[in-house]
């Protein structure tokens, strides 16, 4: 794989994890300053563990990338790609959970739950991955 390929994986990365963690915080502050006075303490508790995860998620992200920039393959990107799909579906399924009071979207959280699993199984076995001549430097 040529490096401006690999370079171009690394950045996508980067800026997703990014624009993921500029996300958690404007979902933290929006609950901090305006759901407070408007929600009880169970839905406020709600949005706070989709922030939470939001931003763990954003974080692992940008540690996928990383990760790929030691040892590149496929199970690193994946495994940041499973981290966005997973704050997408779990704290995005929550968020809107929150705003409309739609409980069938607490079906959702589960499915985002599963791809961070599989983000962090695949970012684990990133370590075992083959070193190439290329990927050693």
């Amino acid at each position: 794989m040529s490096e401006s390929a690999n370079d171009c994986r690394v950045r996508a990365l980067v800026v997703a994890g990014a624009l993921l963690g500029m996300l958690a915080v404007v979902a933290g502050t929006f609950a901090a300053h305006v759901l407070d006075k408007s929600l009880d303490a169970k839905t406020i508790n709600t949005f706070e563990v989709a922030v939470r995860y939001h931003m763990y998620h954003a974080l692992a992200t940008l540690g996928a990338a990383w990760v790929y920039t030691r040892w590149p393959g496929r199970m690193p990107l994946l495994a940041g790609w499973f981290f966005i799909a997973g704050a997408v579906l779990f704290s995005g399924s929550l968020y809107v959970l929150v705003a409309t009071g739609a409980k069938w979207l607490g079906m959702v959280a589960p499915i985002g739950g599963s791809a961070f699993l599989v983000g962090w199984l695949l970012l684990g076995l990133s370590a075992f991955s083959p070193v190439t001549a290329s990927s050693s430097n």
